[in-house]
């Protein structure tokens, strides 16, 4: 909730490293912890809210790994050895004890029987009518996956503070847990600042544009798997954002915009957050992207991404995402992991500031990573984040040659 006129604090110095800027942030955190119970098929892309234990042994009995015939190796002293198929036991099936000196016809998944001890692949075997060919002998336990294998019953399986994935769901029915408990979901007010903005599918005037940078934030966030409330297109003025910033804090957990960040006449997202909170961070020494905006209105965070499309979207994947993920809950490591690759170019032009470049790595004829950028480095294009598929990072004061290794990080590591 907000608490306007709690004052401000002034935002000076020189620009913050990407490291101080995340420290920052993320020193900040204060997660969500109202709990929710969901069903497993509602649960994806949640964050676990408290472990969860096996209610079962997994697998629950012994079952074949493949499909084939179940055997007792003493029946079986030596290749091309032929025994009579006493039963047949596919999946979903309990068998009768196998009759010594016999095979059993068995399918992958099936309880193995008992008095079995391995199970011989098909492939090994020719069966006529009732008699099976087996043309190798096999130790005791081959193919076959043994009770509890798996999990055990009582044993933890999901750890807390984990985003759950299609593979934490399956973990979870497979040893019987119908509901898991989970965070709710993190709530954020959205909106644009900019009287040149026009929703798409609105005809443009002199001078306006279309409002892109409410799609890309929206995009972002659903794919972490926030609530949002849209506040939509905020006029320049400095009650109207003031007003916004003040519904959007009593509305969410977190504030997050677009435009209004930096130090013209017409921006009023800085000055507005000063005078209804406190704003902590303002700029950052990367390119795109140095104008990002932290704060509180009252006690509800707040985030001010760029107007420029690229930097509010390198700006976001960089800074709010991980912001967003520790405030969901989650406990991993919430930063993006790196790849190493080749350049595909010469960078000449050294930098006060980190560059993270628009990039796409490919593999060439020799099945090396090979990293090229976008022919431009304006943050206006669009149309350079539907070619990239990733960011390359230059160091600040650095200057590269074609086939010196670089840092890479893959939207795949930015995007969810």
């Amino acid at each position: 909730m907000s608490e306007c006129g709690c004052g401000s604090i002034p935002v000076s110095g020189p620009l913050k490293t990407p490291e101080e800027a995340l420290e920052l942030l993320l020193s900040s955190i204060k997660p969500v912890t109202e709990i929710e119970q969901v069903p497993i098929s509602e649960a994806l892309g949640r964050v676990l809210a408290g472990p969860v234990f096996s209610q079962t042994d997994v697998p629950p009995w012994d079952n074949s790994a493949m499909d084939g015939y179940a055997i007792s190796t003493a029946d079986l002293t030596q290749e091309n050895s032929t025994l009579p198929v006493s039963q047949r036991i596919p999946a979903g099936v309990a068998g009768d004890p196998l009759q010594p000196g016999t095979a059993a016809r068995i399918f992958t998944g099936a309880p193995v029987p008992p008095n079995a001890d391995a199970v011989v692949i098909q492939e090994l075997c020719e069966q006529t009518d009732d008699q099976v060919l087996i043309k190798q002998v096999v130790p005791s336990g081959a193919n076959i996956r043994r009770a509890g294998e798996d999990s055990q019953k009582g044993q933890q399986i999901l750890a807390s503070g984990i985003r759950l994935g299609p593979q934490h769901l399956g973990a979870a029915a497979s040893v019987g847990v119908a509901e898991l408990p989970v965070y709710r979901r993190l709530r954020v007010a959205l909106f644009s600042s900019g009287d040149e903005l026009v929703m798409p599918g609105g005809k443009l005037g002199p001078g306006e544009i279309f409002n892109s940078n409410q799609f890309t934030l929206a995009g972002l966030l659903e794919a972490l798997g926030c609530d949002i409330t849209n506040l939509g297109i905020v006029e320049d003025t400095f009650d109207a954002t003031c007003n916004a910033l003040a519904r959007g804090a009593e509305q969410a957990d977190l504030v997050l915009t677009s435009g209004g960040v930096s130090v013209g006449e017409e921006d009023h997202v800085k000055p507005a957050v000063e005078k209804l909170g406190s704003l902590d961070l303002w700029k950052i020494a990367i390119r795109p992207g140095k104008p990002l905006a932290f704060g509180h209105i009252g006690k509800t965070p707040f985030i001010g991404t760029p107007g420029n499309p690229v930097s509010l979207f390198v700006t976001f994947c960089l800074f709010a995402r991980p912001y967003i993920l520790s405030c969901q809950g989650i406990t991993e490591n919430v930063l993006p992991t790196p790849i190493t690759a080749i350049a595909d170019f010469d960078w000449n032009r050294p930098d006060k500031r980190r560059e993270f470049a628009r990039a796409r790595l490919e593999l060439d004829e020799s099945g090396s990573a090979r990293v090229s950028l976008f022919k431009s480095r304006s943050s206006g294009m669009l149309s350079s984040l539907t070619w990239a598929n990733g960011l390359a990072i230059i160091p600040e004061q650095q200057t590269l040659s074609r086939g010196e290794q670089i840092q890479f990080l893959p939207f795949s590591e930015l995007l969810s």
